[in-house]
């Protein structure tokens, strides 16, 4: 069993409600600007997808690149070291589907009943 402080490191990165959706976003487009991730999904804030995306590229798992043109434009990418998030990524994805499933499998409903 891992010790606390590499759980602690990794649910840096993970926690939160928006930073596993983003980082999905990003995986499976590959590059996408502020205004694509904000449309993507709909219920985060500008203010929150701003915090979350530096908050990512702080921890060298998204990059953010500004292109010079006018108007200059911004995309952000999942870094070479953030890629090796894919796995995990896609795990939890896999088990939140089935999650939903199985909720729905006993009690006839979509989410939790805790949200």
């Amino acid at each position: 069993m891992p010790d606390g402080s590499s759980v602690e490191a990794a649910f840096e990165i993970l926690v939160g409600k928006w930073k596993p959706v983003i980082l999905l976003h990003l995986f499976k487009h590959e590059t996408m600007r502020f205004s694509e991730l904000h449309k993507a999904i709909p219920d985060i804030t500008k203010k929150m997808l701003a915090a979350q995306l530096r908050e990512l590229a702080f921890h060298d798992i998204v990059h953010r690149e500004i292109i010079l043109q006018i108007p200059p434009k911004v995309e952000y990418s999942l870094t070479k070291y953030g890629k090796k998030m894919i796995p995990l990524l896609q795990a939890i994805n896999d088990w939140g589907m089935s999650h939903a499933a199985h909720m729905n499998e006993l009690y006839g409903i979509e989410k939790s009943k805790s949200e």
